[in-house]
């Protein structure tokens, strides 16, 4: 009886072990194409590609060469190539963190809502885990987000303007190449300034089973801080606000490039982070996903 015992225990290890190295990748591919694959997703990223292109046409329609008005308007017909940045400023404060909420706010509450999250806890995909793979498909849909405006910007800007060197806020010049890099460092600071929004997000979402409770809150919260942010009674509060480094990115458009304010960001939303992950996973961690 002991051998055909001997004979069946090695093969059941060998059978599993692959598998269970696999899954931890298999369920973040599972969870980015789940988000790029809702119609909701491309409406936001859609919409976002319109702001861009709304700015450009509306100043090709409506500024000459001596109209003046406000300086960024001067700069972008003299070089397209600032669409972008002009684009990425106008989004910040409003259109970026409305779709980012949404998508965090979706992250655990929507599949509560759907009954799903029992599912794929008995994968097994432990709770830690799941976390982890929804905060990371919204960290991917942040920065396809940040893309599309930068991408769709500069296209549209050489259809509709001039393309020539930059002039940046240092008053150097730089090549279009140059400048595209910055564009990407760009994309990356507003990648980043979404993080701490996104990680609000995935502890609103751990609290409810209803995604719009959770979306709506995501998204009160980051007006609330940039109301906040501009009230100087609370001058004190202003470094600890996840919004107080959003539009600190044009440091990054100086010669040489100063990465000062790339840093604080980076450490003022990596403590978000590290905060509401963790409440975030608290709070999961004892959810009763099979009621």
């Amino acid at each position: 009886m002991s051998q055909p015992d001997a004979a069946v225990v090695p093969t059941t290890p060998a059978v599993d072990a692959e598998p269970r190295r696999a899954r931890p990748f298999a369920l973040l591919g599972s969870e980015i194409a789940l988000v790029f694959r809702r119609r909701r997703t491309w409406a936001m990223l859609g919409a976002l590609a319109l702001v861009p292109i709304l700015i450009a046409v509306a100043v090709r329609l409506t500024t000459g060469g001596d109209s003046g008005g406000p300086a960024f308007l001067g700069d972008i017909t003299n070089n397209g190539l600032f669409v972008s940045f002009t684009a990425l400023t106008v989004s910040i404060p409003l259109f970026l963190p409305l779709t980012v909420g949404v998508v965090a706010g979706d992250t655990v509450a929507g599949e509560a809502s759907h009954g799903t999250i029992r599912y794929l806890l008995v994968a097994p995909t432990g709770r830690l885990r799941f976390i982890l793979v929804k905060y990371a498909g919204a960290v991917a849909f942040c920065l396809a987000a940040t893309l599309v405006i930068v991408l769709v910007g500069a296209a549209i800007g050489a259809a509709l303007f001039p393309i020539g060197p930059v002039t940046l806020l240092s008053g150097t010049q730089v090549d279009g190449w140059s400048y595209a890099g910055r564009a990407l460092l760009l994309a990356l600071y507003v990648t980043l300034s979404m993080l701490g929004l996104s990680a609000i997000g995935l502890f609103a979402s751990s609290l409810t089973n209803v995604p719009v409770g959770a979306m709506a809150s995501t998204v009160v919260l980051a007006g609330a801080s940039q109301v906040l942010d501009q009230l100087p009674q609370l001058d004190w509060l202003h470094p600890f606000l996840f919004s107080h480094q959003w539009l600190g990115f044009g440091d990054l458009l100086r010669d040489p490039i100063a990465f000062d304010s790339f840093g604080s960001n980076a450490l003022l939303q990596l403590g978000y982070v590290a905060v509401f992950g963790t409440l975030a996973y608290g709070r999961f961690a004892t959810k009763d996903v099979l009621s």
